[in-house]
């Protein structure tokens, strides 16, 4: 592992480097400090990241269509095939892991910056806590929509993180128009008028036991846009344990299935999760399953990422399609 001081030192060369003309002057824009705002955490930057590490597969896309591939130092946690568009740039940044980073090899990248789209990745057995990594200098970004604020709904917690990272990187009106379209892209499906149905979102099993999307992230307000219902909502959290049977008691008219095929963990892929369903004595009964209305997603998107508003789309059209 590296040494803390090792890192510090690794931490304050990179900033400097970062802040320097070829001459030596400080450039107009290392003067001024950025400041935001992540997760109960107020972040200050003395000049641009230099050496990004992300930890997951979702910022590392976000990353990606904000173009500052050049800036990222390693990423991790590949869940499924990065999206063709941004193939080439990812094909540059070195794979610390292709699961959970731990906090021996982040700590080797010498980062200048972490970014992860769950809290959960900051642990002391995995990157290191987010006190950890403040500690050593680095400072840890963490996607507004895993910290629900009541108010606020996650598309729109999302586009903050856009906007944050604008700041964060120097690129304000790249990151601003990235926002502004996905912005239209979801008032676009919300025009749409549909009649209300229920949906359940099965997101994973994990040893027979479905997780579904409950009130906190992204599915819930994916379904409002579309005229839906997510039938977990009363649960206070992003993708809560179930039951096969609490899924049939709520019976839901669509079933929406992510599909993670290329992590390779039993039961990721869409067609397991199917073949578990109708095989259940239970929710093999279910109408939506009997009559197929069911509607399959790369489980990547519906977590928070750049890709999130492709599953939003990918989901009102299948339920367009349902209805006929």
């Amino acid at each position: 592992m590296s040494h803390p001081a090792r890192l510090g030192l690794a931490l304050v060369a990179v900033l400097a480097a970062g802040c320097a003309t070829p001459g030596g002057a400080e450039t107009p824009a290392a003067a001024a400090q950025t400041v935001v705002d992540s997760c109960g955490k107020q972040l200050t930057f003395p000049g641009t990241p230099q050496r990004v590490v992300t930890l997951d597969q979702n910022s590392t896309e976000t990353l990606l269509a904000l173009g500052v591939q050049d800036r990222m130092a390693g990423t991790a946690n590949v869940k499924t095939k990065v999206a063709p568009r941004f193939a080439d740039a990812y094909a540059k940044i070195p794979v610390l892991s292709p699961k959970l980073l731990t906090s021996e090899p982040l700590r080797a990248a010498n980062p200048d910056l972490v970014v992860a789209s769950f809290k959960e990745l900051f642990t002391a057995d995995r990157a290191g806590t987010r006190d950890e990594l403040e500690s050593l200098g680095v400072p840890t970004f963490v996607s507004a929509v895993n910290c629900p604020d009541g108010t606020t709904a996650p598309f729109d917690r999302l586009f903050r993180d856009y906007e944050n990272f604008g700041k964060i990187f120097g690129i304000p009106e790249k990151a601003n128009q990235l926002a502004a379209d996905q912005r239209a892209a979801v008032a676009e499906v919300q025009a749409v008028k549909r009649e209300p149905v229920k949906v359940v979102w099965v997101y994973s099993v994990f040893k027979g036991v479905p997780y579904v999307a409950g009130r906190d992230g992204m599915p819930s307000q994916m379904s409002k846009i579309a005229g839906a219902v997510n039938v977990f909502d009363d649960v206070n959290q992003e993708w809560p344990e179930a039951s096969w049977e609490e899924i049939a008691r709520r019976d839901p008219d669509v079933i929406v299935v992510g599909d993670l095929s290329e992590r390779g963990n039993p039961g990721d892929t869409a067609r397991e999760k199917l073949a578990m369903m109708r095989e259940h004595p239970v929710v093999s009964q279910l109408r939506a399953l009997r009559d197929n209305k069911v509607i399959e997603l790369p489980g990547i998107e519906m977590d928070p990422s750049v890709r999130t508003v492709d599953a939003l789309k990918a989901f009102a059209a299948g339920l367009d399609k349902i209805r006929g």
